[in-house]
């Protein structure tokens, strides 16, 4: 954890920052700054977790921190630091996770350190999980996520070729040549992929890959013979639509 001490006195400073060394221990890196503009620079670069908060000071207030972060994202946690107790209503107005009268109590200190610690790593944990979740957003734009029964497959959709229903249990037919047997029912793919345009469904058992077509038959009946030389039929209700649009798509 890194901490932040501002305050225009070098006293305060030292004193706080030799609390802070002895009796919390979480706290690894200590820096200080003697005005708050030192202050946003520090924090800017270092990005400490806790910053400790004098009110009184030239120049800017620490009551006016937050107008230096304005349409940015605030991650450390404010602990104020004042001789003067008629600052507190405005101080948790700006969400501090305390505010300490000086002379510091060393419990006082403690307590409202481990409140921030607390704080701060709860807003680690969600920032990290709000960025995997994008990640996996990202990712989900371009693959197929199948449960198999060792864990996860990550499909890209280029790589399948069609779907197939089988009761239950959907086959999928991959550009490598392998298959995997899914036990989820074709329905969970035509529903998981409506928005990827080249994917079709020809026939109630079948979810096809447009790009993997190789040739359309009729030949005792409608069928496409898809890239891996799968045959799969058209049904009478699809011929008429999947017709219509090869023709318009192709002869224009």
């Amino acid at each position: 954890m890194k901490a932040l001490i501002i305050d225009d006195e070098n006293k305060a400073r030292r004193l706080l920052q030799r609390l802070l060394e002895e009796e919390c221990k979480e706290i690894d890196a200590i820096f200080q700054a003697s005005d708050l503009l030192e202050g946003i620079a520090i924090i800017e670069k270092e990005q400490p977790d806790i910053v400790y908060l004098d009110i009184e000071m030239p120049k800017y207030s620490g009551l006016q921190i937050l107008e230096f972060f304005e349409g940015k994202p605030v991650s450390f946690q404010i602990i104020f630091t004042t001789a003067y107790s008629n600052y507190a209503i405005e101080a948790f107005k700006l969400s501090a996770i305390d505010y300490l009268m000086k002379p510091i109590d060393v419990q006082e200190l403690k307590q409202a350190t481990t409140k921030a610690i607390e704080v701060a790593k709860a807003y680690t944990i969600n920032h990290k999980l709000e960025d995997l979740k994008k990640a996996f957003s990202q990712l989900a734009l371009n693959k197929l996520v199948v449960e198999v029964p060792n864990g996860m497959l990550f499909i890209s959709f280029e790589d399948v070729i069609l779907f197939e229903a089988d009761g239950m249990y959907t086959t999928i037919y991959l550009k490598d040549k392998t298959t995997e047997l899914i036990c989820k029912p074709l329905k969970h793919f035509v529903e998981q992929l409506h928005n990827q345009s080249y994917f079709y469904k020809p026939h109630r058992s079948y979810l096809i890959n447009l790009k993997h077509i190789k040739a359309f038959s009729n030949k005792d009946g409608y069928h496409l013979i898809m890239q891996n030389n799968k045959t799969v039929p058209v049904s009478k209700t699809k011929k008429e639509e999947f017709e219509t649009i090869i023709k318009q798509v192709f002869n224009n």
